[in-house]
């Protein structure tokens, strides 16, 4: 019984692969979702079980230099994504409402498609956040959200640039690259040391932009179930985008609470006063 599911799956998987993008087919990990599945499962085991047992006596390793490097880097790749993202669509010709993917050769729909590629493979770069986290034994900072994050993003992306790298499914890329700009920014700053802290007054509205991105993300692809004749080649990925902006809304606004509403990302100066007030 069991072989016989196994086999109707497969047949079921090698029937949707003819549906695939061939453009992309022979791209880094594009053949078979196998390899991406490997390393999110590697990554997950690493920082949730073998990298705080390989920390956990071992002294913080000082990572300010290597940090500075990486969070630049993340800025000034994610600026270079944001204008592939809007020169080869968004600031181009997409309607900011039915825009459907562009499966030809032409260099615009390759261009889309080539920087759908990037921004996926963007993910699994991102996932050193957490291995930073890690080594210097900032455990808690390794919340259910931040793995989750790191986790469903190169998983999802793996089927969109396998399928529609391009169209009205690509909005929230270029929005996400945009607040990768400024929260990377705002890393960067950080590693700098305590001399530049009085420059990060501004945290705290990290969270908020990153709320105003879901927001956006939740309304402009929440259009196309209003739309009469929208020809979107994959609408189940318009779902899972929707049903993403939400989730991480609520998975936000909940941090958000805990971290700023409730004062448990206050200063601890500011916390005392607060407690002081209350009693």
């Amino acid at each position: 019984m069991a072989f016989e599911w196994t086999s109707r799956a497969v047949r079921l998987y090698d029937e949707w692969l003819k549906e695939a993008d061939p453009r992309t087919e022979d791209w880094l990990f594009m053949s078979s979702p196998i390899p991406q599945m490997a390393i999110i499962a590697f990554y997950i085991y690493f920082v949730t079980s073998m990298g705080p047992k390989f920390m956990e006596n071992r002294k913080p390793f000082d990572l300010k230099q290597i940090m500075l490097v990486y969070n630049v880097s993340i800025v000034a790749f994610s600026i270079y994504m944001c204008y592939e993202f809007l020169m080869s669509g968004w600031a181009t010709g997409y309607s900011f409402r039915c825009d459907v993917v562009d499966y030809s050769s032409s260099p615009q729909g390759m261009r889309m498609a080539w920087t759908c590629w990037l921004y996926y493979f963007s993910k699994f770069i991102e996932m050193l956040d957490t291995i930073f986290f890690i080594l210097r034994k900032k455990n808690s900072q390794v919340t259910f959200l931040h793995v989750y994050h790191h986790s469903i993003m190169p998983f999802t992306w793996w089927f969109g640039v396998k399928f529609a790298p391009g169209g009205l499914g690509t909005f929230h890329a270029l929005l996400n690259c945009i607040v990768h700009v400024i929260m990377y920014t705002y890393y960067a700053l950080s590693a700098l040391g305590p001399a530049y802290q009085k420059y990060l007054w501004w945290k705290k509205y990290l969270t908020t932009i990153q709320l105003i991105q879901f927001v956006m993300v939740t309304v402009h692809i929440g259009q196309f179930f209003f739309m009469k004749d929208c020809p979107y080649q994959f609408p189940v990925f318009l779902y899972i985008i929707c049903l993403y902006g939400v989730i991480f809304l609520f998975l936000f606004l909940h941090f958000y609470y805990h971290a700023y509403t409730k004062g448990q990302r206050l200063p601890k100066a500011l916390k005392n006063g607060v407690h002081k007030k209350n009693h």
